[in-house]
């Protein structure tokens, strides 16, 4: 056990997905393993292992924003020995071409800040993908046909953004979409020498407005959760 989770040892995988709505995991757990079992509830931040296609794989919240985040990742590595990180969550589009329900794989994740930022100091480090995670997830993908982008993202540390000039000059950049995670769980990744992905879906657009209903969310991330798998096992 850890301060923030629960677990016994051998009861995390060396597989980890992380979403951020821990009630996601639950869905994403009863769904996707088999014999999916409860094994963190501290702080209500749901986690779950099970099998998928005979793979152990740890399905475990995060919470929102790169603080939270940063917990469970660091725990999850040196106390629990993940090997394979990859998030699954929402984002807002960013770019015309990226339509809602789209997937989004991150190849890297422009930030203001992270929680290693006084690590860094005056060095902008750029935090990446894993390279055979991303091409696992982009093959996964195309094979599923679901319309996916790999490419540039931004991982904000606020939700109510009040700065229209850093999204124009995001978009002029061509960064894909936006969320909140993503840079640090690269920056823990390549500090610990193990394996990170992003895989998003769109769930609204900055440009549009538009949004999914949340009925239609869990659907929609269906695909999100079935590239990261395949990829995680290729």
């Amino acid at each position: 056990m850890t301060v923030h989770i629960g677990a016994k040892p051998g009861e995390i995988a060396e597989t980890v997905l992380l979403p951020g709505d821990p009630y996601r995991a639950k869905w994403a757990a009863e769904t996707f393993l088999k014999d999916a079992r409860l094994v963190n509830q501290v702080r209500g931040m749901l986690g779950f292992t099970g099998t998928w296609k005979g793979h152990p794989v740890t399905i475990q919240g995060s919470g929102m924003g790169m603080p939270s985040l940063s917990i469970y990742v660091n725990e999850l590595i040196r106390d629990y020995g993940a090997k394979t990180l990859i998030r699954i969550g929402s984002a807002g589009g960013m770019q015309p071409k990226v339509k809602l329900r789209d997937v989004v794989l991150a190849m890297t994740a422009t930030t203001l800040s992270t929680p290693s930022r006084g690590i860094f100091r005056e060095l902008n480090f750029a935090p990446c993908a894993d390279f055979g995670l991303l091409v696992a997830a982009e093959k996964a993908a195309r094979a599923k046909g679901v319309p996916t982008h790999a490419g540039g993202i931004y991982s904000s540390d606020v939700f109510y953004d009040e700065r229209p000039d850093l999204t124009e000059q995001m978009q002029r950049h061509g960064v894909l979409c936006v969320e909140m995670e993503t840079a640090e769980l690269y920056i823990l990744a390549a500090r610990h020498k193990v394996r990170a992905l992003s895989v998003l879906t769109i769930s609204d657009h900055l440009l549009t407005q538009e949004g999914l209903p949340s009925d239609q969310r869990e659907r929609s991330f269906g695909d999100m959760v079935e590239i990261a798998l395949e990829a995680a096992f290729s």
